[in-house]
């Protein structure tokens, strides 16, 4: 427990440090969901249905975390290893799960931090608005910035430099934003595009995400969405720590 505890403090230390990072995960949406507010300021909408603002906002705030954290934490992880921090953390008594755990609690507050912003931002400021409660906005951001944390955990021990972590966006982030049905319903693509939608976590956090848009009160398949989004968490980080190797090649 004390290595875990430590080596969390360690990382929150070092990403603090980090500007650039710092930048990427709390100044980005915010400066990203303002810009998107002005686009959609004047855009016409039929009587009776939300702004074009509120549906773009609710899938920035749900999906910004995922997307981000990935890529902080697989390139975080890569720079680990290549400083040879990684390799002598691993020569010590703390366990590879706990050492992930220790990565996914710390990006995981970040993400938090970052939620918490952007949701004050788009609720206080912004005008965005849902059917239910913001908190389940915020809780929902959380769960998908630990699915990034540990689907970016689990790339990072395929990936041999932060290049080849980068190459990884394409390979895993792209195809599952674009079947989640941000561009096109689900139910109006090909079978086998349904049948991959249905496999991919991203598609089920967005469903909990229009649910929590669209309903007053909490639904079950928003529960049932963020219980899978949590077990491909869960799932990736188990993945992570079998496949972390102990040295570089």
């Amino acid at each position: 427990m004390q290595g875990y505890t430590a080596t969390t403090t360690r990382i929150l230390r070092q990403l603090s440090a980090d500007r650039r990072s710092v930048a990427m995960i709390v100044l980005v949406p915010i400066v990203v969901l303002t810009l998107m507010y002005f686009m959609f300021e004047n855009a016409p909408h039929p009587p009776g249905t939300p702004p074009p603002f509120n549906t773009a906002c609710l899938i920035l705030l749900g999906l910004f975390p995922l997307f981000l954290m990935f890529i902080i934490t697989s390139i975080t992880m890569q720079r680990e290893r290549a400083s040879g921090t990684l390799e002598r953390i691993l020569t010590t008594p703390l366990r590879r799960f706990d050492l992930l755990m220790a990565y996914g609690s710390a990006f995981s507050i970040a993400a938090a931090a970052q939620a918490s912003l952007a949701c004050g931002v788009s609720f206080g400021l912004l005008g965005f608005d849902t059917a239910g409660s913001p908190a389940w906005v915020f809780v929902i951001a959380i769960i998908n910035a630990v699915l990034g944390v540990g689907l970016g955990l689990l790339c990072s021990a395929f990936a041999r430099t932060e290049f080849q972590a980068v190459q990884f966006i394409p390979v895993v982030m792209v195809p599952q934003l674009l079947l989640a049905g941000i561009i096109v319903p689900r139910t109006l693509m090909a079978g086998w595009l349904q049948w991959l939608s249905n496999v991919m976590p991203a598609s089920y956090a967005l469903e909990a995400l229009q649910q929590v848009g669209v309903h007053t009160e909490l639904t079950g398949v928003a529960v049932r969405d963020m219980v899978v989004v949590l077990c491909f968490a869960i799932a990736a980080l188990c993945l992570a720590a079998a496949t972390l190797r102990r040295r570089t090649p």
